[in-house]
C-alpha cells in the first residue's frame, strides 16, 4: 500500500535536494593581474568539493567582484557578505571570529619565510649569520597580516602597508630592506615583478608555526563539515599531497628554496591558538 506524503514533507525533500545542487562558493578576488597567490587554494577547493560531490551535491565556485584586504575579508565573512569561504593564516583572534577547518592547506610551509631583496643588496644579506645582524634591517609586511605581529614579537623591525602591491614599490624605493615571503609564494612574486630587479636571498630563512586554513562563517557548520570531510578524503587517498607537491606554484620550491642549507632563525608565534594540530605529523611538511 502506497502512503501519501504530506505536501509540506514533499516540499522539504525537494528543497533539500535543490539546496544540495545549489551550493555556491564565493572566494576573495585577486588584487591585480599579476597576483597569482590564490590559484593553488582555488584548485584545492575544487578538489575538496569534488570529493564530497556524490554525497553533498553539485557546487559552483566563483570570485568576489572586488578585492578585499584581510581585515575586510574577515569582516565580510562574519557578516555573510561578498564571500563565504576564506583561506588565511590562523590566529587566536581569527578563530574567535570565524570557524576554522584545522587542516593546514600548505602543510605549514607558509611559516617558512625567505626574503625578496633588491639585487644590489645580495652581498649584504649573504653576510648575515646571526639574528642580531638581521635585526639591523627592516622587514616589510601587510599591516593586517598575522606575520607582522609575529615578526614584531620576535624583535624584527617591521614596516607595514595596507596595500599588497604597494609593498613591492616600497621595497624598490628603500622604505624597508627585505620582504619575508612564504616559500610557496616567493618565486611567483619575483617572476611577476621582474622589472624591479628583485632577487631571492639564498642564505637565510625564518621558521615559525603558521598554519593556513579554510575559514567559514561561524554559523555555516554545514560548509565547514563538507570542507573538512573533503580535505580528509583527499589526504587519505593521496590527492592532497599530489596537488600540493606538484602544483606549478610549488613544484620548484623544494629544489629552488634549498631550505636544508640555509641559516634558520626559529621564531615563536604568540598568535597560535591552543587547538592547532601540531602533533598530527600527517598534516605538516618537515624540513630535514
Amino acid at each position: 500500500m502506497k502512503v501519501a506524503l504530506p505536501t509540506c514533507l514533499i516540499y522539504l525533500i525537494l528543497t533539500s535536494r535543490l539546496a544540495l545542487c545549489d551550493l555556491t562558493i564565493t572566494h576573495v578576488s585577486r588584487y591585480s593581474d599579476t597576483d597569482n597567490r590564490d590559484l593553488y587554494y582555488i584548485e584545492l577547493l575544487h578538489v575538496v568539493l569534488n570529493k564530497t560531490k556524490a554525497m553533498d551535491g553539485n557546487f559552483t565556485v566563483k570570485m568576489a567582484e572586488s578585492p578585499l584586504s584581510q581585515d575586510r575579508a574577515i569582516a565580510s565573512l562574519q557578516e555573510n557578505k561578498f564571500i563565504n569561504v576564506l583561506w588565511t593564516m590562523t590566529s587566536r583572534r581569527r578563530e574567535e571570529l570565524l570557524l576554522p577547518i584545522r587542516i593546514p592547506l600548505l602543510k605549514g610551509l607558509l611559516g617558512h619565510r625567505i626574503f625578496i631583496i633588491r639585487e644590489a643588496d645580495k652581498a649584504k644579506f649573504e653576510s648575515i649569520n646571526n639574528l642580531e645582524a638581521l635585526k639591523q634591517y627592516r622587514a616589510g609586511q601587510g599591516h593586517d597580516w598575522p606575520d607582522t605581529a609575529i615578526l614584531k614579537a620576535n624583535g624584527i623591525p617591521t614596516v607595514t602597508s595596507p596595500d599588497y602591491e604597494g609593498l613591492f614599490a616600497m621595497l624598490k624605493h628603500g622604505r624597508f630592506d627585505y620582504f619575508p615571503r612564504g616559500v610557496t609564494e616567493i618565486w611567483g612574486e619575483v617572476a611577476s615583478h621582474q622589472k624591479e630587479r628583485f632577487i631571492v636571498n639564498q642564505t637565510l630563512m625564518l621558521v615559525y608555526p603558521a598554519p593556513f586554513y579554510f575559514f567559514v562563517n561561524k554559523a555555516n557548520t554545514a560548509l565547514a563539515d563538507r570542507l573538512e570531510r573533503g580535505l580528509w578524503i583527499a589526504i587519505k587517498d593521496g590527492s592532497f599531497d599530489k596537488l600540493f607537491y606538484n602544483h606549478p606554484a610549488h613544484a620548484e620550491i623544494f629544489k629552488s628554496a634549498n631550505m636544508e642549507n640555509r641559516i634558520i632563525f626559529h621564531f615563536t608565534n604568540p598568535l597560535l591558538p591552543p587547538k592547532t594540530p601540531l602533533d598530527n605529523q600527517a598534516l605538516w611538511h618537515k624540513v630535514n
